[in-house]
């Protein structure tokens, strides 16, 4: 089986060599990695290919989460996503976020957000690139501003709205990403279950701790054992559609 784990922090993995031996040796011939602000985006263009192995390919992808917006900085951000977009196979991680706690202190972080989020898309938009979207608490906002923004391929990453979000994100030939996560969160696995295998990839979001666990790309295989069992398929199906969907997404060869 060839997986590929399409969401993943690596510049925060501790002992990273080490990690993506142990994904290679799992099957993983593919990692991308995404950017959050401008150091982690710059790592991932620059310093990302000095890992790869033999069978294992890194991919980078560049851009703003919203928990690193700073209202002081968002021109230079997206002057630097705008300038830097043509090396990266998707912008991303970018999106909204209403959990997060600078938002709930501030209602205005909402507004910005928005804006950071709608130029981002733009740019994505403009150079043919796919996005990966983090949705928490604003799923509805991220799928109709994604839509509004007119982006082609989208995933919503780590996915866990409501379903009328998620058929509009699907009306729309939106994919989301399985993550371990869907071994256990309801909100997780009832959104992978109610969306086509055609619509889903696999990702890690290494080193996010699941259950006491910190995930590095070989739990790619946490992912895909996930999606079997909600899907009633074998594994091999499942490495076999996800791994295609994500060349289809990302434009990747290995």
């Amino acid at each position: 089986m060839y997986l590929v784990d399409t969401h993943a922090h690596l510049e925060d993995l501790e002992h990273l060599n080490e990690a993506l031996r142990r994904a290679e040796a799992a099957g993983i011939v593919a990692i991308i990695t995404m950017g959050s602000d401008r150091d982690s985006s710059l790592w991932a263009l620059n310093e990302s290919q000095h890992y790869e192995m033999e069978n294992l390919k890194i991919y980078p992808a560049i851009g703003v989460h919203p928990w690193s917006l700073n209202p002081s900085n968002i021109s230079e951000d997206i002057n630097f996503i705008e300038e830097n977009a043509h090396r990266a196979v998707a912008i991303g991680e970018i999106g909204l976020d209403y959990w997060y706690r600078e938002v709930r202190k501030n209602p205005e972080r909402k507004e910005q957000q928005k804006t950071l989020f709608r130029n981002l898309l733009r740019i994505a938009k403009e150079n043919g690139k796919p996005v990966s979207i983090h949705s928490r608490g604003a799923w509805m906002d991220s799928v109709e501003i994604t839509i509004e923004m007119e982006v082609q391929k989208a995933v919503f990453h780590w996915f866990t709205g409501p379903e009328e979000a998620l058929k509009k994100l699907l009306d729309h030939g939106y994919y989301i990403s399985a993550t371990p996560a869907a071994n256990y969160s309801r909100e997780h696995r009832a959104a992978i279950r109610n969306t086509p295998l055609e619509n889903i990839l696999l990702e890690t979001d290494s080193p996010v701790v699941y259950r006491g666990e910190t995930a590095e790309p070989m739990h790619v295989l946490k992912s895909l054992s996930a999606v079997a069992e909600l899907k009633g398929e074998s594994k091999e199906k499942i490495a076999e559609k996800t791994t295609e969907n994500a060349r289809r997404v990302f434009g990747i060869q290995f």
